[in-house]
């Protein structure tokens, strides 16, 4: 019993290597943004265009693709090509479940 308990004290006091921190802090810089926020919280229900995300959040299309591209850069999100458009979906269910939980707290306050 007491090798468990040592074991993960020894798991819980592993240092992070500098890549993971780069990507936990990319993470949270992302989720810190209130037009990503919105563009998440879109993506978390079905696909849209740029032009379909620019449209439901009274967005510029230039700041909607910006966006985008920030959180595909940080793999938050995916896109498929049907012609000349582009589809985009959320791309990571961790960072959407982070997302809905945190939403779902402030809403509880």
């Amino acid at each position: 019993m007491e090798d468990n308990k040592e074991a993960e004290e020894n798991e819980i006091r592993k240092d992070l290597d500098e890549e993971t921190l780069f990507v936990v802090s990319q993470t949270f810089k992302a989720l810190g943004d209130p037009t990503r926020i919105r563009i998440l919280h879109l993506l978390f229900y079905k696909e849209y265009s740029v032009n379909e995300i620019a449209e439901t959040l009274h967005l510029r299309q230039s700041t909607v693709s910006h966006q985008l591209r920030f959180l595909k850069n940080l793999r938050l999100v995916k896109y498929r090509r049907e012609g000349t458009t582009l589809y985009y979906s959320h791309d990571d269910e961790h960072v959407m479940n982070i997302l809905k939980q945190t939403l779902d707290h402030a809403c509880h306050h």
